[in-house]
């Protein structure tokens, strides 16, 4: 055999491997970072006027922010479902927050085993892979981190207390139901894991997710690539703070200079992490995004999503347009805004792509590879139309219009790029996107299965407008 066709068959070798597209030395580290219940206008780079957030605002300052970024549910189980897949979560009856009975009763609380997460994609594809934080996705055999794709898991099932209350130096803001909430919680086990095994943490949970994330860094700097899923739990309630973050903002009411506090702590941790890659060197080859995973609650009277309409459990704006950036040193732009409609489905095919990981047709994905659109080499918007429902409440975006329907009973159209805030109803003059927007609606709502577990409700009333929100 010829040198040079030695040469050719190794490179060759090299670019097949996997099924990859690239070879496993051009692969960058991903880190995905995950807030919990944090409001679009909850941070300074998304124009919150008085919580600094300088290490969050760097990630869009030095990649991109996009400003009409969206996650397939108000609520965290069913959005995390849908961008760890890549999948409306509709289509696999995870329509609802797990909280039980099934519908079926031997049917887990769990993210269905037919569905393969973004941690077994990657993993396949020859990544080293973590998750510190929020796992929400079941805690079963078989159902476990560890058992669907990561290598590492340093969390818990869902909530977690932050800290003791009993510490010095600790503030608290009970929000009402919060202390059934945490009893529920505590019924079900709800502890902090190493591995499988229960573990005690001592100090304030958001510095420790900081500080483990610094050690997955640590230990997986070089070949082979890492991915490491970074969800944080702050700001969901229940408040709570250490005196560190509480003396930042003497000035707020108690309840806000308690949930402004965790916001700096969960930017703290986020900087001590962006230090780490930039420090030792792994940021020019890190991707770094940035997301929450739905809007602020309504039940606490100290966030914001400002300037949109409604909160979590809603398909209002508020509920599911969330805080959105991203960063590849040297590979995208930095300081760019996207105003582009995207989808937190978006996650999966765009990581697969970074990592050479070709898109199967079995794979059924739901979201696009935005590199393309981010990087400059495709124009227009990725996504033609989204879709939302949960329970008989439905939404449908294409374009500058939003449809949401309550049932059968209400119907509004909103004009998105003119109406952030939803404030004016065009359903009366414009029956035929009405019309168009239902019917894309019930073409896709027909490709869905039922729930595999029932919801819980909660009603509103913005601007006269009574839903009750299944979630």
């Amino acid at each position: 055999m010829s040198k040079r066709w030695s040469m050719f068959l190794a490179v060759f070798a090299g670019l097949t491997a996997g099924g990859a597209a690239q070879t496993a030395g051009s692969k960058p580290n991903i880190l995905l970072i995950v807030a919990d219940d944090l409001g679009y206008g909850d941070t300074s780079g998304y124009g919150g006027p008085d919580i600094p957030t300088p290490n969050i605002d760097s990630i869009a300052a030095r990649g991109i922010r996009f400003t009409d970024a969206y996650v397939t549910a108000p609520v965290c189980s069913p959005s995390r479902a849908g961008f760890l897949t890549g999948r409306y979560q509709q289509q696999f009856g995870h329509e609802y927050n797990p909280v039980g009975p099934a519908a079926n009763p031997n049917v887990p609380l769990a993210l269905p085993l037919s569905e393969t997460t973004l941690g077994e994609r990657l993993k396949r594809a020859g990544y080293a892979t973590g998750i510190i934080g929020k796992w929400h996705m079941g805690m079963q055999p078989k159902y476990h981190p560890l058992d669907r794709g990561f290598d590492e898991f340093y969390g818990m099932p869902s909530g977690h207390p932050y800290i003791d209350l009993a510490k010095p130096g600790v503030h608290a803001f009970e929000v009402v139901g919060e202390a059934e909430a945490l009893e529920r919680q505590a019924g079900r086990g709800v502890r902090l894991f190493r591995g499988r095994s229960p573990v005690q943490e001592e100090g304030y949970i958001t510095e420790a997710f900081g500080r483990e994330a610094v050690d997955f860094i640590e230990r997986h700097r070089g070949a082979p690539p890492f991915f490491l899923y970074l969800a944080f739990n702050a700001p969901h309630v229940p408040l709570r703070t250490t005196q560190k973050y509480y003396d930042r903002f003497p000035k707020m009411p108690e309840s806000r200079r308690i949930y402004a506090a965790m916001i700096s702590a969960l930017d703290d941790a986020i900087g001590t992490v962006l230090s780490k890659l930039d420090r030792d060197g792994p940021a020019q080859d890190t991707l770094v995004i940035f997301l929450s995973d739905n809007g602020c609650p309504d039940y606490i009277d100290c966030c914001s999503n400002t300037p949109l309409k409604g909160s979590k459990r809603m398909l209002y704006e508020g509920g599911i347009r969330i805080p959105f950036a991203l960063r590849w040193n040297g590979k995208l732009p930095a300081g760019k805004v996207y105003s582009q409609p995207i989808s937190s489905l978006d996650l999966v095919p765009t990581l697969m792509g970074v990592a050479g990981v070709k898109r199967q047709e079995n794979d059924r994905l739901d979201g696009v590879d935005l590199m393309p659109y981010l990087a400059g080499g495709k124009s227009g918007a990725p996504h033609e139309v989204l879709f939302w429902r949960m329970g008989p409440n439905s939404a449908v975006r294409t374009g500058k219009w939003k449809l949401i329907k309550a049932g059968d009973r209400l119907v509004r159209l909103y004009d998105i790029s003119a109406d952030r805030g939803e404030n004016t109803d065009l359903s009366a003059k414009h029956p035929q996107v009405v019309a168009d927007l239902t019917r894309r609606l019930a073409a896709w709502q027909a490709r869905l299965v039922p729930p595999l577990w029932p919801a819980r409700t909660a009603t509103s009333d913005l601007g006269g407008d009574k839903i009750e929100w299944h979630f």
